[in-house]
């Protein structure tokens, strides 16, 4: 666990969050600025700083954080209307927390211009 990182304090039951899901290896929670009315965060429990941190031994754990997204899509609701996954990685990519995790979100119509 990194210190200073509040995603690994959430997972570390230090800072409440409003769980949706949870294994061993992997949380989802709803984001606090939510940009849609469903705003969901899936991490890995374990401290990676991004997505370019990840390694080749962690496919199943890549591929685990989009299959959780999949399903917590359906069982909010958005599967047959649409959602969005996002990973951002970097400071120029958007990312703010330095914890990899991946944005899903709907709820509305979203737009198509990303930047």
């Amino acid at each position: 666990m990194e210190n200073e990182c509040i995603f690994c304090r959430i997972v570390a039951g230090e800072v409440p969050s409003d769980v949706v899901y949870q294994d061993k290896d992997c949380l989802a929670f709803r984001d606090i600025a939510p940009q849609a009315p469903t705003h969901l965060l899936i991490i890995p429990k374990g401290h990676i700083a991004s997505l370019a941190e990840l390694s080749e031994g962690q496919q199943e754990l890549a591929g685990r954080l989009i299959i959780i997204a999949k399903n917590l899509a359906e069982k909010e609701g958005l599967a047959a209307k649409g959602y969005r996954l996002v990973v951002n990685c970097g400071y120029e990519g958007g990312q703010v927390v330095p914890h990899l995790h991946l944005h899903l979100i709907g709820g509305r119509k979203l737009g198509a211009k990303l930047g």
